[in-house]
């Protein structure tokens, strides 16, 4: 901890961190895993860009 220690006083100061990079990694992870199946690299990139995108894409008979 001594040896980090300038850099956890940094980040405190900065109140910043790597929160949102984690949470969109753990999308990625999770789209992959539930992506098991696809027989395409590209769609696999398409619907991670998607679900990533917060885009939000209205079903037919949905409300």
């Amino acid at each position: 901890m001594r040896r980090h220690l300038d850099t956890i006083v940094a980040t405190l100061e900065s109140g910043l961190s790597n929160a949102r990079v984690e949470a969109i990694n753990n999308k990625i992870k999770l789209t992959v895993r539930m992506a098991y199946s696809f027989r395409s690299l590209d769609n696999l990139f398409a619907i991670v860009m998607l679900i990533c995108s917060g885009l939000q894409v209205p079903l037919l008979g949905r409300a």
